[in-house]
C-alpha cells in the first residue's frame, strides 16, 4: 500500500517519508519513535531540578518579540500561583501568533543554573483545555522535510489500522513461550498506555527481528558444525596441574570458563567460543588454559591483541607460564630480519606459540599447524581479520575474548554462532575502585591529591578523548592537558602518549610508565585494553561524557591491578541531562555487564553489524533500546526452531530473504 493512500499523506510529504527509507504503510509502522514523552503527571516549576523536563500549568501575562537579537527569539512572561518564569522560543517567531494571554500547558526543559528563578526553552504548548493533546504518553519520531510529530503521528495511526502484522516465530514456540501477539506489540510501541506498555512492546518488536536475523545467519551457514580434524591428547589432569602453576586459586567462573574449553576441544566439533568477563575477571589466565591444551597435544597456538603493547605484555605472560616452549612475538615493529626468523620457524613448526598484533594475519605468514587461535579483545578485530588467522590452520579451534560484551560483542553471536561462556565473578584479590564525578571548581583539590599520590609512589592516568582540541574550546585535548599538568604539577614526572607516535615511542613510554619512570601518563584510549600497570591507582577522565559507558568502565579497569585503594574521577565538559544519567551509571556500579545494558537503553544498540552504513540495517530495531537479554532468547528461540522441533520450510524461506537483503552487510 502507497503512503500516499493514507489521509493528509501528499505527494509532497510522501518525499519527506522517503528522505526517511519509508516508501511504503508496511514500513511507515516499522518507523519507531526515538522517544516519548511522559505526560502523565504536571509539575510545579519551584520544584523542578536544572535540565529536568517537565508538563506544566501555567498562564501567560506578556509575550515579547524580538527580531534583532543575534539571535531573534519570543519571550513569554508567566506566572504560576505566586511563581514567576519566563518561556523563551530561539528563531521561532511564528509562536508569537499562537500565544496570548491566559492559561497554557507548557512542556520543555528547564533551566535555573543561575539560582535566579527559571527559565523554560523552546517548550511545547498548547492552551490548557479539556481537548489538550498534552497528556499521556505521547511518542517522539525521527522527522525529516516538513514533516511534524503530528503528521508522523497521524500517519502512523491511520497505518496500523491498514496494515497486518503476522509473527514469523513458529506458533508452537509462540505458545511455549507465550509470546504476546505481534500487532499487539506494535500497538504498544507506537500508543503505549504508560511506560511498561511501551518496554513491552519494543521487547516483543526486537525479539521478532533478532529471531528471523539469526534464523538468516543459520540458513546461510546451514546450521552445521565444522568436524573436529585436530584431536587434542592432553587430559584434565594435565591442564588442573598447569592451572596450579598460577599464584592465586582460579574462581568458579574461571574454572567453568577453562572446562568448557577442555569439553570443546575433547568434542567431535571444531571450538568457537566467546568468552565474556568484566575487567579484571581473568579471561587472560583461562586462555593460556586453553593455549596449553593445544601445545601439550602437539599443536601451535597463536594469540592476537589489537595494540603493540598488549601483544607484548601478552607474549611476556605466556614466556612466564610456559618455560618449556617456544614463544616468540610479531609485531609490525619486529625487526625485518627477526621477523624472517620467526616466519621460518612458524612454518617448521619450531615455534610453539607466536603472540601478535595484525602482523601475524599476514599473507606470507604460515604455520606448520596452528590448531588454537586467541583472539583478545575481539572488538578490535573485523570478522574478516579473525576468519584469516584461523584460516591458516586447518579446522582451528578459536577463542574470542571480549571485555566490553554489549553491545559491539552482540553482533558476534551472528557471526559464527558462537558458544558463549561468562566469567561473572572477580578474583578475590581484585582491588574495588570509588568513581567520583568533579566538577570544575574541585580541579585544584584534585591536582593537590595527585601530587600527593605521586609523593607515596603511586601513579595516574590523565585520559583525553581528542589529541587536539576543538574549535570551540569545549573539548579538552592530550596536548592541551600535558602543558596544563607540567606548569601547575612542575614537580611531577609526566609523559605523553597518543595514538599518533610512532609503535616504538608508545611502547617506550608505557615501559617507562610501567617502571615508575614518570608519575603521570597523559594518554588517548590507547591504553584503554590491557595495560597492567599495578601502581597506577588513579585514573582521570576528562570530557567523559564523551566516552561509551564501557568505554569509561574498561579505562577505570587500568587502575586497581595492585593491592592498593584506587579511584576514577569523572571530568564533566558539558552540564546535560543525558551526560548526568550516563554519568552516574559509571559513578554507581562496577558491574560491567549492568554498565553495558545501562548503556544500550541510553544509547540504543549501536552498529550491530559492525559496518558504517546508512543505518536501514537493524536501525529501526536499535531505537527500541531493548534490553541484551530479548537477544539471548532470541538466539535460543532460533536454536529451538532449527532443532527439528518446527516446522521451518516457511521460516527458512524468509530468512533466506533476509539474509540477502543483508548479504552485502554481511560479506563485508
Amino acid at each position: 500500500m502507497q503512503l500516499t493512500d493514507l489521509k493528509f499523506v501528499s505527494e509532497k510529504r510522501e518525499k519527506d517519508f522517503n528522505k526517511l527509507n519509508i516508501y511504503t504503510v508496511e514500513e511507515l509502522v516499522r518507523h519507531f519513535p526515538r522517544d516519548y514523552l511522559d505526560l502523565t503527571k504536571q509539575s510545579l516549576l519551584k520544584d523542578a531540578y536544572h535540565n529536568d523536563y517537565v508538563l506544566t500549568a501555567c498562564e501567560i501575562l506578556t509575550v515579547e518579540v524580538n527580531r534583532h537579537a543575534r539571535r531573534p527569539y519570543v519571550k513569554a512572561g508567566c506566572r504560576q500561583g505566586n511563581y514567576y518564569f519566563n518561556a523563551l522560543w530561539f528563531n521561532q517567531m511564528y509562536v508569537a501568533e499562537k500565544l496570548g494571554r491566559g492559561e497554557f500547558l507548557f512542556y520543555g526543559r528547564v533551566n535555573n543554573r543561575d539560582g535566579m528563578g527559571c527559565t523554560m526553552f523552546n517548550p511545547q504548548f498548547e492552551r490548557a483545555d479539556r481537548n489538550s493533546n498534552l497528556k499521556g504518553i505521547i511518542p517522539v519520531y525521527p522527522l525529516s522535510g516538513t514533516l511534524t510529530q503530528g503528521i508522523v503521528r497521524t500517519a502512523v495511526r491511520q497505518a496500523l489500522q491498514k496494515v497486518s502484522v503476522s509473527s514469523n516465530i513458529p506458533p508452537e514456540l509462540q505458545k511455549k513461550y507465550e509470546l504476546s501477539p505481534l500487532k499487539e506489540a506494535y500497538l504498544k510501541v507506537h500508543q503505549p498506555l504508560n511506560k511498561k506498555d511501551a518496554e513491552q512492546g519494543a521487547a516483543r518488536v526486537a525479539l521478532e527481528e533478532y529471531f528471523l536475523l539469526i534464523s538468516a545467519f543459520k540458513v546461510i551457514k546451514g546450521g552445521r558444525d565444522d568436524a573436529r580434524l585436530n584431536p587434542y591428547r592432553v587430559t584434565r589432569e594435565e591442564v588442573e596441574g598447569f592451572v596450579s602453576r598460577f599464584p592465586f586459586e582460579f574462581t568458579a567462573g574461571q574454572k567453568a570458563a577453562v572446562e568448557d574449553i577442555f569439553a570443546n576441544v575433547r568434542s567431535p566439533h571444531v571450538m568457537n567460543r566467546l568468552l565474556q568477563g568484566d575487567v579484571g575477571s581473568g579471561k587472560t589466565a583461562v586462555a593460556l588454559a586453553g593455549i596449553f591444551m593445544a601445545v601439550k597435544s602437539g599443536y601451535q597456538a597463536a594469540m592476537i591483541a589489537p595494540t603493540e603493547v598488549l601483544a607484548r605484555q601478552n607474549s611476556a605472560l605466556i614466556q612466564k607460564y610456559f618455560p618449556d616452549y617456544e614463544v616468540r612475538t610479531l609485531t609490525g615493529s619486529t625487526p625485518a630480519a627477526e621477523k624472517r626468523e620467526i616466519k621460518k620457524k612458524l612454518a617448521s613448526g619450531e615455534i610453539n606459540i607466536v603472540c601478535g598484533t595484525h602482523a601475524v594475519i599476514q599473507d606470507d605468514v604460515a604455520f606448520r599447524k596452528l590448531a588454537f587461535v586467541v583472539c583478545d579483545e575481539q572488538h578490535r578485530f573485523g570478522v574478516a581479520q579473525r576468519a584469516s588467522l584461523s584460516g591458516k590452520g586447518e579446522g582451528c579451534d578459536v577463542l574470542i575474548m571480549s571485555a566490553t560484551p554489549i553491545p559491539r560483542t552482540l553482533s558476534l553471536i551472528f557471526y559464527g554462532d558462537l558458544d558463549i561462556t561468562t566469567i561473572k565473578d572477580k578474583p578475590a584479590s581484585r582491588q574495588e575502585i570509588t568513581t567520583s564525578i568533579i566538577l570544575p571548581h574541585k580541579y585544584n583539590d584534585m591536582y593537590r591529591y595527585i601530587a600527593g599520590r605521586a609523593k607515596a609512589g603511586e601513579q595516574t592516568y590523565f585520559v583525553c578523548p581528542k589529541i587536539e582540541g576543538d574549535d570551540e574550546g569545549t573539548v579538552m585535548s592530550v596536548t592541551e592537558l600535558y602543558e596544563e599538568l607540567r606548569s601547575k604539577m612542575p614537580s611531577l614526572k609526566i609523559a605523553l602518549l597518543h595514538g599518533k607516535m610512532k609503535d616504538k615511542q608508545k611502547n617506550e613510554i608505557m615501559a617507562a610508565f610501567k617502571a615508575k619512570e614518570y608519575d603521570c601518563l597523559v594518554s588517548t584510549t590507547v591504553i584503554e585494553v590491557g595495560v597492567d600497570v599495578p601502581d597506577a591507582t588513579t585514573m582521570i577522565i576528562y570530557n567523559a561524557e564523551r566516552f561509551g559507558l564501557s568505554q569509561l568502565h574498561q579505562l577505570r579497569g587500568r587502575v586497581g591491578r595492585g593491592d592498593k585503594k584506587s579511584y576514577c574521577f569523572l571530568l564533566p565538559g558539558a552540564d546535560t541531562e543525558e551526560a548526568a544519567a550516563r554519568l552516574s551509571v559509571i559513578k554507581n556500579s562496577s558491574d560491567g555487564f549492568e554498565i553495558a545494558e545501562a548503556d544500550l537503553k541510553l544509547r540504543g544498540g549501536g552498529d550491530f553489524m559492525g559496518t558504517r552504513q546508512s543505518g536501514r540495517i537493524l536501525s529501526e530495531i536499535n531505537k527500541l533500546r531493548f534490553p541484551v537479554s530479548v537477544v539471548f532468547t532470541a538466539k535460543k528461540l532460533s536454536d529451538e526452531a532449527f532443532s527439528g522441533l518446527c516446522d521451518t520450510r516457511r521460516l527458512t524461506s524468509i530468512a533466506a530473504q533476509k539474509y540477502e537483503s543483508l548479504k552485502d552487510v554481511i560479506l563485508n
